[in-house]
């Protein structure tokens, strides 16, 4: 793709326009003000709640722990001390890239000299005759949604969760902690086999069964109807499956519709360079960038649905246009998940064709940690309930190491 060049740095004239409220978003907006930036700040959202983190929904705050707002990241204290303008409960439905200007939902328009994209992506839906009563847990609003639902069933009853991923397993987590039943149906062979690879999902099997949880695999869902109370759960090849409610866990789409008219190139995401700039004077972040990301294999267009990618593309982007040059540490994307009384952690993008070698405990002890490698270079890092030996990792991936070395530098035993 084309790199796009950064006129001018900005300055205390400018007006920043930041469309999306999520995590990207409000980072962003903390980290202009951190950057020194004096101008304008608008930030947008189509919800009607100010900027929270999301992770807790299906961990914290399913399981009863936490309320939903104590997920709030932008408190009436953080929104005076970083001078920003909400307007929140509205949509974007357009964008002039020319004019920088920005059409909402509610028929009106704000034009900035600066546009930043941080809308994320939303739950997919999977075209099943009931997928308008069915649960996703992607917002607070699904998740007050969901415990009013909750809140009418009987303890034991029967939960189905379509997507043995990350949030499919989360939830199934949190509810049978609840009391529920929860049935997770996955169709592939095994959870997160297309995310973390053959081998590393073979070791993590067990969990559901250790925790008491159902999990069905290879299923095959003809589709989910609404039949006198309770949902109708019917596969190709086997028996129906009756649920008191269903939750779909399958996976996010990028929040794109908006800019089809836009002229910028979009291709799964906004399609940004290495400082994430999308034309002249627009940038995109988070969920919904494909960026180009450098790393020892040389550089990749990417989308990558991590909360600490969201983090550094709002700090990358602020100190970019605030100060015209971009930070010195390459970008490590992370992620955990905390799943059937476990910890999955996971540093890097390696693909799920790479190799994965358990260097430290074993599946046996229920505690491990594993490299991945490409040619015999290390291209990601992934662990069960051992965050301290993994995160000792992550100098391995900051420059082209070879397995072979990590395995005789193994900072994981420090």
């Amino acid at each position: 793709m084309a790199r796009h060049v950064l006129v001018k740095n900005l300055t205390a004239s400018d007006h920043v326009v930041v469309v999306g409220a999520g995590l990207a978003g409000w980072r962003f907006v903390e980290a202009l003000r951190r950057e020194g930036f004096l101008g304008k700040v608008t930030l947008i959202g189509d919800e009607r709640h100010a900027p929270y983190d999301r992770p807790p929904l299906s961990k914290s705050v399913l399981v009863g722990k936490w309320g939903a707002e104590k997920t709030t990241l932008a408190t009436p204290e953080h929104l005076d001390q970083n001078d920003v303008t909400l307007r929140l409960g509205v949509a974007a439905t357009g964008l002039d890239v020319a004019a920088t200007t920005v059409h909402l939902s509610d028929g009106s328009s704000i034009q900035g000299s600066w546009v930043v994209v941080a809308t994320g992506s939303r739950a997919r839906l999977l075209g099943y005759s009931a997928d308008s009563l069915l649960h996703t847990i992607r917002s607070r609003d699904d998740l007050e949604r969901l415990e009013t639902a909750l809140a009418d069933l009987g303890e034991g009853s029967t939960i189905a969760v379509i997507g043995g991923g990350f949030i499919g397993a989360e939830a199934a987590t949190a509810l049978r902690t609840r009391g529920f039943e929860p049935i997770v149906l996955e169709v592939a062979q095994r959870p997160l086999l297309g995310v973390l690879g053959a081998e590393v999902s073979l070791w993590l099997e067990g969990l559901a069964a250790q925790a008491g949880v159902e999990l069905r695999t290879s299923q095959r869902i003809e589709d989910v109807k609404f039949v006198e109370g309770d949902y109708v759960v019917s596969f190709e090849d086997d028996v129906d499956l009756l649920a008191r409610a269903v939750i779909v866990g399958a996976g996010a789409i990028p929040n794109v519709e908006w800019l089809a008219t836009s002229g910028l190139e979009i291709d799964n995401g906004v399609v940004v360079d290495e400082n994430l700039l999308a034309a002249s004077r627009v940038a995109a972040i988070g969920d919904v960038a494909r960026f180009a990301w450098p790393n020892v294999f040389g550089s990749e267009q990417v989308r990558i649905e991590h909360w600490q990618v969201s983090n550094d593309h709002a700090a990358h982007l602020a100190r970019v246009l605030v100060t015209g040059e971009a930070p010195s540490a390459p970008l490590i994307p992370y992620f955990w998940s905390d799943q059937y009384g476990k910890k999955i952690q996971m540093l890097g993008h390696p693909r799920v064709s790479d190799r994965a070698e358990i260097v430290n405990g074993s599946v046996e002890e229920g505690k491990w940690m594993a490299l991945y490698s490409r040619d015999g270079v290390v291209s990601g890092a992934v662990s069960l309930s051992q965050p301290r030996a993994l995160m000792l990792t992550k100098a391995l991936l900051e420059e082209r190491t070879s397995l072979e070395d990590a395995l005789v530098r193994a900072p994981w035993r420090a």
